[in-house]
């Protein structure tokens, strides 16, 4: 199960092991905003793995050569990346939960709701005061942007053209380093949609989609390391679309 606690109160969901029954209990002063973000966001990812899905905790977002998947640790800057591009016109698939689908030729990349998640400073850096914020949920105190003229969103899937791990934001340029099959499979378990009580079985079945994944004949798989400065988003986005050309 999961849970999520606030000042006003608990709310628990329980997911069956087979990912296809979800059941809530939330306790009086839970908003239904705050339940429907938590079952998009946390509770239904997981459902989707446990039925045998790829999913994991990713941003991503339409290149004209596919789509550009962004993971990493929280705070290494998936979302404010990913809106940077949206806001640039280069729609975004999703914030947080990554859906991948296998296709004859490779994987296509499912679009999530259409919001994104962003701390204060990045939310008033990037948008101001013109953002059109979702209600705030209970949980979290990030804003919630929604989608629309000047955050670009992309309904339909896209096919997977590179994944992206963000390291630390120490690096001085924007740097990218080919990732062997085993950092990418490790990469991958990391930013998964599994609980540390998870069966035997379903991590078997997902470590052996992701090391499939890790073994694509394509160059997918980079380590990516920028400035962590607002000013330099756009020649952050820009070495990173001229890379995914290559």
């Amino acid at each position: 199960g999961l849970s999520a606690r606030n000042a006003s109160g608990d709310l628990d969901f329980e997911v069956s092991a087979d990912g296809r029954a979800v059941s809530s209990w939330p306790c009086r002063g839970i908003s239904e905003g705050t339940i429907r973000h938590l079952y998009l966001n946390q509770v239904l990812p997981l459902a989707l793995s446990r039925q045998g899905k790829r999913v994991f905790h990713a941003s991503a977002v339409e290149a004209p050569s596919g789509a550009l998947v962004f993971l990493g640790e929280s705070g290494r800057g998936k979302s404010t990346l990913a809106a940077s591009f949206a806001l640039a016109g280069h729609r975004f698939l999703t914030d947080d939960a990554l859906l991948l689908e296998p296709e004859a030729d490779g994987y296509a990349v499912q679009p999530s709701h259409p919001s994104i998640r962003l701390w204060d400073d990045s939310k008033d850096e990037l948008v101001g005061d013109g953002a059109d914020l979702a209600p705030a949920v209970q949980y979290t105190v990030k804003a919630r942007l929604l989608s629309g003229d000047a955050l670009a969103f992309c309904p339909e899937p896209r096919l997977l053209r590179r994944m992206y791990f963000l390291g630390t934001g120490d690096a001085d340029q924007v740097s990218f380093a080919p990732m062997a099959p085993g950092e990418a499979v490790m990469g991958l378990v990391g930013n998964s949609f599994l609980l540390d009580i998870e069966g035997r079985e379903s991590l078997a079945t997902h470590f052996n989609q992701v090391a499939e994944m890790a073994m694509a004949s394509l160059p997918i798989f980079f380590r990516l390391d920028y400035p962590r400065s607002f000013a330099a988003l756009p020649a952050i986005r820009q070495a990173i679309l001229e890379h995914a050309e290559i």
